[in-house]
């Protein structure tokens, strides 16, 4: 793919995460599985917390919102005292979690609850963020150009701080000027990138977006972003007439900057 030259109006990159940064496999085979195989453990462990009582909270009004979905699961008020009522409540939690991860949902609730499991999972050292080579050695030189360098993801804030803050890298969290989740808007919608530059305080065409999902790089696009799509291995493959039309990096090195010169 070679070098790709960045337009010398952009004053900021925004990265995404999954098949950016950082490995699908790892969100896919090491994130997701780690949720799936320890929600019941940590609601008994945390049960009587604050957290995560609002954390079941938060599942039970979206198992509301969902009640008509089809194989939506219930999660019904604890109706007793007893051990036996206790485990009835928290094993339709796992069932609503389960089934939610099994459809992929992108709730605020699922993510509330996935990004406090994860903490403490990266707090004891029983996952650590991945990271692909390229990426620190590419981000600290973009910032000795003056670049500003943010992080945009469909996971929340606190689950892109903790990838990074425990990563395979070490703590790199100094290296983003910002983080952005689904709040400011969903990815494959263009207001999205022109709410994040008003953030930012540029224009959109002074923001860098890398993505390895076409349609989020087209909605960027028609916000007048200027787009890069990421080749990564693992990534889905793209169409021949993606290829053709998108700027392409297979490696963070291959950007290259004018001010850097």
């Amino acid at each position: 793919m070679g070098v790709l030259p960045v337009p010398a109006e952009v004053r900021a990159i925004l990265l995404d995460i999954e098949g950016t940064t950082t490995p699908i496999a790892f969100v896919q085979e090491t994130l997701f599985p780690y949720i799936k195989d320890n929600v019941k453990e940590y609601l008994r462990a945390h049960w009587e917390e604050e957290e995560c009582q609002r954390d079941v909270g938060l599942l039970r009004k979206q198992a509301q919102e969902d009640s008509s979905l089809d194989g939506a699961v219930p999660i019904p008020l604890e109706s007793g005292s007893g051990e036996e009522e206790l485990e009835r409540v928290i094993q339709a939690v796992v069932d609503n979690v389960h089934w939610q991860m099994s459809m992929d949902r992108k709730t605020t609730a699922l993510k509330q609850l996935q990004g406090h499991m994860w903490r403490a999972a990266y707090a004891t050292g029983l996952v650590k963020g991945e990271i692909f080579k390229d990426v620190v050695p590419a981000i600290r030189k973009w910032r000795e150009a003056g670049m500003k360098v943010y992080i945009y993801s469909s996971g929340s804030i606190e689950a892109q701080k903790l990838l990074f803050g425990y990563s395979t890298e070490g703590d790199i969290l100094e290296l983003f000027d910002g983080h952005f989740d689904t709040k400011i808007g969903p990815k494959v919608e263009s207001e999205s990138y022109r709410r994040i530059a008003a953030s930012i305080g540029c224009a959109t065409n002074n923001i860098l977006f890398l993505t390895d999902i076409p349609r989020e790089a087209n909605a960027a696009e028609e916000a007048d972003t200027h787009v890069a799509v990421v080749i990564r291995p693992g990534n889905a493959g793209l169409t021949d007439d993606e290829k053709s039309y998108y700027s392409l990096i297979s490696s963070f090195t291959e950007l290259f900057l004018p001010s850097s010169t």
